[in-house]
């Protein structure tokens, strides 16, 4: 059979996702900080878009060409990025931001570097300096052997180690250590606690992480409660020191809806209108606009005012889906928010999205990175989905993993030293109260909430009753002799 090549036509339908499409699918995962900034872009990208709170944009004069009002209109499309030009008082571009730069954070180099300049020494001495600080992380530690550093510059090894102890001594506590021992003991001797006792504590961590009492006890030649103190000490110092100058800021949590208790025991589900800022289209601009502009700027404008439109309805479809699924969301966890956590149920997104009829991962979407206000705290919308545990009896209600980690919990802080839960006697307590679960999902949630283990909680918890015990005893001895 002979091969030939020739020019055929097919039909056929496929699901085109359109810019306006994209555009509502990222509105609606966006938290409301984003939302805020992705419009203020927006708006200043788009001449025929304002705030509610934003005198409208002036209007050119009857005179005026369209060709002037079109160039007005682009013109405000690229103040955020160019700024005001002209002679008429205007801010040069190229000037430097005085303002900017004083309110800039210094990083950690340049605060360790601003301390060695002031610090006296050598120009040697500085440039060894200078090539520490340079060698250290974001965490604080330094990271470069300090023989191979040493090397490197053709400086002696005591002229670096002098050096480094220099730049040890700077603010912040603890920076320029190698490891995590040198740390903890660099800020314990500025606290004139580094005695013997403690440098044996600093020296043997991988006992104090495990809490054993007993055998640091033993080492550092020193009573139980001692040990103790030590250890809440330790506990107190920063092990990443640098990170003061290199976390991010902290964004605060707003909630997008707030959740209130009515007068007829319901509850009342809104928006939170103050978390965004509104957004309108200025009609009259743009109608003013469209009767003067020709051509190509006619049709900029058409394309403003389609974006405009679009852009608006895309915002008010986001808050009645966010609205209706947490609306649903409260329905289902009516007994969390009357009784606490121990009542949360199981959740998932498929049932929200069934009795919405909405797809899961518009669902999905819409609990990303949201906020709830109830009368129990602020909530993520994720955090009342949970996966479920089921009944160790056929028929029971299940029960969700939240309530579990809960009911964990209050068995561990409720126990006494001579009764110290292990994860099978835990396992058993909750099949008493109907919750089959696995010795091993217990042991994960109890490592989810920090809590060690039976044989950790036990060494720690008779240390402590052996030193309460103790100092009982020399209170009554005190009482008596009195």
């Amino acid at each position: 059979m002979a091969m030939s090549t020739r020019l055929m036509m097919r039909q056929g339908q496929s699901l085109v996702m359109t810019p306006q499409l994209l555009q509502a699918i990222k509105l609606l995962q966006f938290s409301n900080l984003e939302l805020a900034a992705f419009l203020q872009e927006e708006i200043e990208r788009n001449p025929l878009l304002e705030t509610h709170d934003e005198a409208p944009p002036p209007i050119a004069a009857e005179t005026a060409s369209a060709t002037e009002a079109i160039n007005f209109a682009q013109d405000l499309t690229g103040l955020s990025a160019t700024g005001w030009t002209g002679s008429g008082g205007g801010v040069d571009p190229a000037a430097p931001n005085l303002e900017a730069s004083v309110a800039a954070a210094p990083t950690l180099r340049e605060h360790l570097l601003a301390q060695l300049a002031i610090s006296g020494v050598s120009a040697s001495q500085r440039l060894l300096g200078q090539a520490i600080i340079d060698s250290i992380d974001e965490t604080g530690y330094l990271r470069e052997d300090l023989a191979v550093l040493a090397a490197r510059l053709g400086a002696r090894p005591a002229a670096a180690s002098a050096t480094l102890t220099l730049v040890q001594s700077f603010e912040p506590s603890g920076v320029g250590a190698r490891d995590l021992a040198e740390c903890l003991a660099i800020q314990l001797r500025e606290r004139d606690r580094f005695d013997p006792a403690m440098q044996i504590c600093i020296a043997n961590l991988p006992l104090v992480a495990r809490r054993d009492i007993a055998q640091l006890s033993r080492l550092c030649g020193v009573e139980s409660s001692d040990i103790i103190d030590m250890m809440a000490e330790i506990r107190q110092l920063d092990p990443r020191p640098g990170r003061a100058f290199s976390d991010a800021p902290v964004q605060p949590v707003i909630a997008d809806v707030i959740v209130r208790a009515a007068p007829d025991g319901s509850w009342l589900v809104e928006l939170n209108t103050e978390a965004l800022p509104r957004v309108l289209v200025n009609q009259r601009y743009a109608a003013k606009v469209t009767t003067m502009a020709r051509g190509a700027d006619k049709s900029f404008i058409s394309g403003c005012l389609q974006n405009a439109n679009w852009l608006t309805k895309s915002l008010e479809q986001r808050s009645r889906t966010i609205l209706k699924v947490a609306s649903e969301i409260v329905r289902l966890q009516d007994a969390f928010l009357t009784s606490g956590v121990e009542y949360l149920r199981p959740l998932n997104l498929r049932a929200i999205a069934d009795a919405i009829g909405m797809h899961e991962s518009t669902v999905s979407r819409v609990t990303s990175n949201k906020y709830v206000m109830t009368p129990r705290g602020v909530f993520e919308l994720k955090y009342f989905f949970s996966t479920s545990i089921p009944t160790a009896h056929a028929g029971g209600e299940a029960h969700s993993a939240e309530t579990v980690r809960f009911r964990i919990k209050q068995m561990i802080d409720h126990e006494t030293p001579d009764a110290i839960l292990s994860d099978d006697a835990i396992v058993a307590r909750l099949k008493t109260a109907n919750i089959d679960i696995a010795r091993r999902t217990v042991a994960k949630y109890r490592d989810s909430l920090r809590i060690p283990s039976s044989v950790d909680r036990r060494r720690v918890k008779q240390a402590a009753g052996a030193s309460l015990a103790g100092a009982a005893r020399s209170i009554d001895f005190a009482v008596r002799a009195f």
